[in-house]
């Protein structure tokens, strides 16, 4: 049985300014039907990064970009197609996720999940995951493994300086 393409990068990124220039690398790479699986835990950047992928793909610095932790999803329209921001954090079970605009999301838009192993089958496993950690002072480690295509796709960070920007 062949294995899975994948491809693993990992980057630290100093500030939430790195964090914004990884952002303005990926989203050009992002297209309608990808999922984008934010993990890490409280606190470590999965919302600035969020944040920071959704405004450069509106193509505005100013967007309001809510945390979606009680609303659970928000959306955006953007030159890509409409970008779905996920905090599943609150949500109770994966059958939740029809009601949230899922199967319409996955399908057509690009999604943004915060907290993905809630979503359990219906996590696709083509998919770039991005899992964030604390590393020294205000750092964050970002380890961006890509699943399937996005292994390929994700052949185009790995010139990235996440200090200077692509």
């Amino acid at each position: 049985m062949p294995h899975p393409v994948r491809r693993s990068l990992t980057l630290t990124l100093a500030d939430e300014a790195a964090t914004g220039r990884l952002a303005a690398a990926l989203a050009p790479l992002l297209r309608p039907g990808d999922v984008v699986a934010l993990t890490g835990d409280l606190g470590a950047g999965k919302t600035v990064l969020a944040r920071a992928l959704i405004r450069t793909l509106t193509g505005d610095p100013d967007e309001e970009v809510p945390s979606p932790t009680f609303t659970l999803v928000q959306s955006y329209d953007s030159a890509a197609g409409t970008v779905w921001h996920f905090d599943l954090y609150r949500l109770s079970g994966a059958d939740e996720m029809v009601e949230l605009g899922w199967d319409e999301s996955a399908a057509e838009g690009i999604a943004l999940v915060e907290w993905p192993d809630r979503l359990g089958a219906l996590l696709p496993a083509e998919r770039l995951d991005i899992a964030l950690e604390a590393a020294a002072d205000e750092a964050r480690r970002a380890t961006l493994t890509g699943h399937g295509a996005w292994a390929g796709r994700l052949a185009a960070l790995e010139t990235l300086d996440p200090e200077t920007g692509p």
